[in-house]
């Protein structure tokens, strides 16, 4: 991988700019992380069923889930994430990216930019790239990798993902690519998405999360959001609370206090957590399982749910009413 120069354009999510000072909105919870896209004139070469960027999308080719991503020269945002680094602004920067020919050269370019004004943690959200592009990234200075699963079964990905969706993602591949990129980056410096509501039932996603958490890998949850001009523009939210379980699982896991084998299922569905009820009391008092998942400072705000809607990923620290209305959505299996 040849590199010349950074890209002379780069998207940033709405929230990241009005904290960058590239915009101005009002906003009910600022992000923590300066998430960025990659930018390109010809578009993605993927073909993901839920995503607005996709080949076959016709959806705003600035959105990618329910969040719009504006263009801004790379050089005034990387600049501006030096000032906002220094400031306490932002914990994190985070470049996401397309799929195209060069994206690895402007990846790589992105973060050397970034680098020159700040020693603020980079995370790359990227598909399957070369090991060598992979190892180059580490010595520019990025701290975390995600190569985003998406779906949490074989099936799933091929039909969202992959070649039943004319996609050119392959199931193996992406796993590989996973297990490879630990070895680079080490144990828990490793991510992946999983949507849910694709399809997929409580059980297969949680005996995904343990597969995860077993090769290294920290599994960040997203719900899936219907977006219009996508191939799943009529696919339902996933219910609240097959997705407050989700999360609850996700907290045990991630943090050894139960695993997959020791909780049960019954038609696919979450019953039994595996620790008493004592315990999980006082874990789903904290709020801490429903809060956004993924790398450290990441809040991820409404990326998934509007304002004054149902909110899946809370990007603050709930109240204790907050709490009260969890506790109701996790008994609930309507």
């Amino acid at each position: 991988m040849a590199i010349n120069h950074a890209p002379k354009k780069v998207r940033v999510s709405l929230g990241s700019a009005v904290v960058l000072g590239l915009t101005s909105c009002m906003l009910e919870a600022k992000p923590t992380t300066a998430y960025l896209l990659t930018y390109t004139e010809n578009g993605c070469v993927a073909n993901c069923a839920f995503c607005p960027q996709a080949r076959e999308s016709n959806g705003r080719a600035d959105m990618l889930s329910r969040v719009t991503w504006p263009a801004f020269p790379a050089e005034d945002v990387t600049f501006r994430i030096g000032e906002a680094s220094q400031e306490g602004m932002i914990e994190r920067v985070c470049v996401q990216a397309l799929n195209y020919r060069h994206v690895a050269e402007d990846i790589l370019g992105l973060v050397k930019e970034i680098r020159k004004y700040s020693n603020v943690p980079v995370s790359v959200s990227c598909q399957p790239l070369t090991g060598e592009d992979v190892i180059k990234f580490a010595q520019a200075g990025v701290s975390r990798i995600s190569i985003a699963l998406d779906a949490s079964t074989r099936d799933l990905f091929e039909k969202v993902k992959g070649s039943a969706n004319r996609g050119p993602y392959v199931w193996e591949e992406h796993m590989q690519a996973l297990k490879e990129a630990v070895m680079v980056f080490g144990r828990d410096s490793v991510t992946t998405h999983l949507i849910v509501g694709l399809g997929e039932t409580e059980e297969e996603l949680v005996r995904m999360i343990q597969w995860c958490m077993d090769n290294g890998i920290y599994p960040s949850l997203f719900a899936f959001t219907p977006i219009a001009g996508t191939k799943l523009e009529d696919h339902p939210k996933p219910p609240i609370g097959s997705y407050r379980r989700v999360q609850l699982a996700q907290h045990l896991i991630t943090r050894s206090i139960a695993t997959y084998k020791d909780m049960r299922f019954e038609e696919g569905r979450l019953v039994d957590t595996g620790i008493s009820e004592r315990e999980l009391d006082m874990i789903v008092g904290t709020g801490d399982p429903f809060r956004t998942s993924g790398c450290p400072g990441c809040n991820r705000p409404y990326y998934n749910e509007r304002p004054g809607g149902t909110i899946y990923n809370l990007p603050l620290e709930p109240s204790r009413s907050e709490i009260e209305r969890i506790k109701e959505q996790l008994s609930d299996y309507g």
